[in-house]
């Protein structure tokens, strides 16, 4: 394992060199609250639930951002590298773990012990057990995983699934070992505790990273039902009879059953309700056909992946309108139910393919099914293509009684696999390395979609410096007019290029606006659509932007003329209004909605407190403060809320609110 810790590092390092990409923007960089001045409570426990991608805030992963600026600001090397750890400690339990269940696998009493395809041979174990580990951390579909920043929650969350994990497993080996001669005590409370607080705690600390570790109890029980099939002791009695373990069968209905019924009772109302897809492109039964193809894409990218399936954005994914449009989705549905089908039939034949098919399917539970998530993101399979290797490699690295030259085609395939693996994440990691480089990559890989297109663009223009002269900037409107024409695409390219030319002073083309008016006119506006109105916003109020008022109502207007407009959507024509348009009462009506949409975030109170005392409405304004006083967890808003004190104490001038600074 250690050289091929060495391996995985040498690999990923060129890629450490590399800049900050899409949602790393909102999540790090454009979010104060992971950016601490100081190291004290409350600016920690700010951090905590300063993250913008979640209601449960992922406090574990947000204070690992702050840790990060503390040591060493915005500087991506060192949050990438912090990431590269993350990925090589997970790799070291993937080894540890795969190397238990392969031992279990060869002394399970569930196949004859002389069947040549039972189990691997005991000294081959650690063998195979590295093998899937460096493959693993090798994969191109994990990649994000490790150089894209954000996605630190993802492996931080699975650090904790796999020590849940091994955990279990190993207390379950207690659990399964013989009593004690002569003494009639069960001997394995031990072991018992060990699986109850590796599901317990360890699912509850990996929750603060990021949701995907609500699933460890899932994996935790196909391991059980798979490996040890709930039996109190390894092998049956004399008789036949198979004992039972009742504590483990109440475990997992304590810490999978009752919580899944739980969850699934708040999903499905959500899940039901037609408002709750408006922001997306597909209704919920298109989402289900379509993650049909999207699982079996994930399949092919884990074990045969290419630079262009791995494009990163992946918004030109064609949805799926019925089971033959395309016929594809057709045929995976079938595949997977096929996959299904082979969990129960290699169950008591080949274990360990069993449970690596079985883990694959179950990690897309979550996000491959109801909820209303986007469609495609290749780092849902950090611990899903963990699965897909344990059923694959040791299959390939298995010895043949049979046929040496059987053997030697397997392994020479096994071999193949792993330096196609590594090849290609060394090139895209090189890839990486440069922000101008990725971005003509991205562009290249997926010239169908908008995002890859509009990052090229953005990336010219950060290039150019607005600087009107720079080559940079004619380069920049070919891709972001593409990404504008693109059907699917959100108002970013269109916002991009009103912001480039506004700022550079050169003139905005009436069409920009006309298109980026009708796509919010004919769909409620998205969290992309959003940041597009903030940042033309932010550009006005800074005087760097002189953008026409009525273009720009228009736009509001055309956004919030939809049913149930976000908090964020208000909040930002709020400050628009009060801000640029001198329009006070338009700006404190639109702020009082945030307030009333989004009641548990203080930033929209922070800013209805300025407006009412700028607009000497000091009575509402205390009632407003004192709200926002039950909301100081652990001292997060002592210093707004002495702020907001000392301003009202003071008398109120028109100047005195700060919109959403």
């Amino acid at each position: 394992m250690p050289i091929s810790l060495l391996i995985v590092t040498a690999v990923y390092w060129p890629g450490l060199q590399g800049y900050w990409l899409f949602d790393d923007n909102p999540n790090i960089v454009d979010n104060p609250g992971v950016q601490p001045r100081e190291l004290s409570v409350p600016a920690l426990v700010r951090a905590a639930l300063s993250s913008p991608a979640s209601d449960f805030k992922r406090p574990l992963a947000s204070l690992s951002f702050a840790a990060n600026y503390l040591a060493g600001g915005l500087n991506p090397f060192g949050w990438k590298l912090f990431n590269l750890i993350i990925h090589l400690l997970n790799g070291i339990l993937v080894f540890v773990l795969t190397r238990r269940l392969l031992a279990i696998a060869g002394t399970a009493s569930s196949a004859p012990s002389n069947h040549p395809s039972n189990g691997l041979e005991a000294s081959s174990i650690s063998i195979v057990a590295a093998l899937i580990a460096t493959g693993w951390m090798l994969l191109p579909i994990n990649l994000t995983g490790v150089l894209y920043v954000v996605q630190r929650e993802e492996s931080i969350a699975n650090l904790f699934v796999l020590l849940g994990l091994t955990g279990y497993v190993a207390g379950r080996q207690w659990m399964q070992a013989r009593t004690i001669p002569g003494n009639e005590r069960y001997s394995g409370w031990g072991g018992f505790w060990l699986c109850a607080a590796s599901l317990t705690i360890l699912t509850t600390i990996g929750l603060l990273a990021k949701e995907t570790a609500v699933m460890l109890p899932l994996y935790a029980f196909l391991i059980e039902w798979i490996m040890f099939d709930f039996r109190r002791q390894r092998q049956a009695c004399t008789d036949g009879h198979v004992t039972r373990s009742r504590y483990i069968i109440g475990l997992f209905l304590l810490v999978l059953i009752i919580p899944m019924i739980a969850g699934l009772a708040w999903q499905i109302p959500q899940v039901l309700n037609p408002a709750n897809w408006a922001t997306r492109d597909f209704t919920l039964g298109q989402r289900l056909l379509s993650e049909a193809r999207v699982v079996c894409d994930y399949l092919v990218w884990t074990l045969l992946p290419t630079s262009h399936a791995l494009s990163f954005y992946h918004d030109d994914f064609h949805i799926s309108t019925g089971p033959l449009s395309p016929w594809t989705t057709l045929t995976s549905m079938l595949s997977l139910a096929t996959l299904a089908v082979m969990v129960f039939w290699l169950r008591k034949r080949e274990s360990i393919a069993a449970l690596g098919i079985a883990l694959f399917l179950g990690c897309q539970l979550l996000t491959g099914t109801i909820l209303q998530l986007e469609l495609v993101y290749e780092h849902r399979n950090y611990f899903a293509s963990f699965g897909v290797l344990l059923t694959v490699v040791p299959w390939l690295a298995k010895a043949d009684s049979y046929s040496i030259a059987r053997l030697w085609i397997r392994r020479g395939i096994l071999a193949i696999l792993i330096l196609w693996w590594a090849a290609l994440t060394a090139l895209t990691a090189h890839v990486w390395g440069d922000p101008l480089r990725l971005a003509q990559e991205l562009a290249e890989r997926a010239p169908g979609s908008p995002r890859a297109q509009y990052e090229l663009g953005r990336t010219y223009i950060i290039y150019s410096h607005y600087d009107p002269a720079s080559p940079y900037t004619r380069l920049a409107y070919a891709p972001l007019e593409k990404a504008a024409n693109l059907p699917e695409s959100s108002i970013l390219p269109q916002q991009a290029l009103i912001f480039m030319n506004s700022r550079m002073g050169l003139p905005l083309k009436a069409d920009w606006w006309d298109s980026m008016i009708a796509k919010l006119h004919a769909r409620k506006s998205g969290v992309q659509d959003e940041s597009s109105l903030a940042a033309l916003v932010d550009c006005a109020r800074d005087g760097s932007c002189p953008l026409p008022c009525d273009r720009m109502t228009q736009a509001f207007e055309a956004a919030l003329s939809h049913p149930n407009p976000s908090a964020r959507l208000q909040a930002t024509y709020g400050n628009y209004a009060w801000n640029v348009l001198d329009n006070h009462a338009l700006g404190l009506r639109m702020i009082e909605g945030a307030v009333n949409s989004s009641p548990n975030e203080p930033s929209y109170r922070v800013t209805l407190v300025r407006m009412l005392a700028a607009s000497r409405e000091n009575e509402r304004a205390r009632k407003a403060l004192a709200q926002l006083q039950t909301m100081n967890f652990g001292g997060r808003l002592d210093t707004t809320i002495q702020s907001l004190e000392t301003l009202l104490s003071k008398p109120a001038s028109p100047t005195s609110a700060d919109g959403l600074r």
